[in-house]
């Protein structure tokens, strides 16, 4: 099925400066992110056929964000604008689905403050290192976090009861977990960059001895 998606997109008459831009990895991930519209309809408080309907449709980007990985790894179609959107696709959709779910209830602002805080932080974290030539992975603890986040809002975007369940008291319980792993992921990154700029400090100086002119003048 994916080849055949891929082979129709192919067919496209795009130019090649287009194509760079819209391929198909990137052309999901834009698709992903034009679901953000839908969700303000949270800010109607909607009932459970409504509710139900963002959750599928929250929970079918999430889909996406394998796909669009997928391919784009497949077929080498692996561009700076991809880069950027991806991570970008995934924090707005989840953060703006979150705040949207403050005015109606569903969801702890203080909650959604610290989630957001961490990402905020983490983004600035990876750029400073970045800028310094240092390259800090994704862990698995951040896989951890960002899926039961993604279970956490989609129960809570349910909130009625579903097949037996409380929707709503199962994603508050998800939620928790995920702010647990968030803040857990959080704190690892610095952990991380620091003991990366450890480690290449003492490449350039294994000695550890203090450049010329920097000692301490009391000793």
């Amino acid at each position: 099925m994916i080849e055949y998606l891929k082979e129709s997109f192919d067919r496209i008459p795009l130019s090649s400066r287009a194509r760079e831009i819209l391929n198909l990895p990137n052309t999901v991930t834009i698709l992903r992110i034009g679901i953000i519209p839908v969700l303000f309809l949270l800010l109607l408080s909607p009932g459970p056929k409504v509710s139900l309907f963002l959750a599928v449709l929250f929970i079918l980007a999430a889909i996406t964000d394998l796909l669009d990985g997928y391919i784009a790894r497949k077929y080498g179609i692996v561009t700076l604008l991809g880069k950027f959107l991806d991570p970008l696709a995934d924090k707005l959709i989840v953060n703006t689905a979150m705040i949207l779910m403050i005015p109606i209830g569903r969801i702890p602002a203080w909650i959604v403050a610290l989630i957001i805080m961490r990402d905020l932080a983490v983004d600035v974290l990876r750029s400073f290192a970045s800028s310094e030539g240092l390259i800090i992975p994704a862990s698995r603890l951040g896989k951890q976090k960002t899926l039961c986040q993604v279970i956490a809002v989609s129960a809570l975007l349910i909130h009625y009861p579903f097949l037996g369940l409380n929707a709503h008291a199962v994603g508050i319980v998800v939620l928790y977990v995920a702010l647990v792993l968030t803040l857990w992921s959080g704190g690892d990154y610095f952990i991380r960059f620091y003991d990366q700029n450890i480690r290449r400090r003492m490449e350039i100086d294994p000695s550890g001895t203090p450049p010329p002119g920097t000692e301490d003048p009391g000793k």
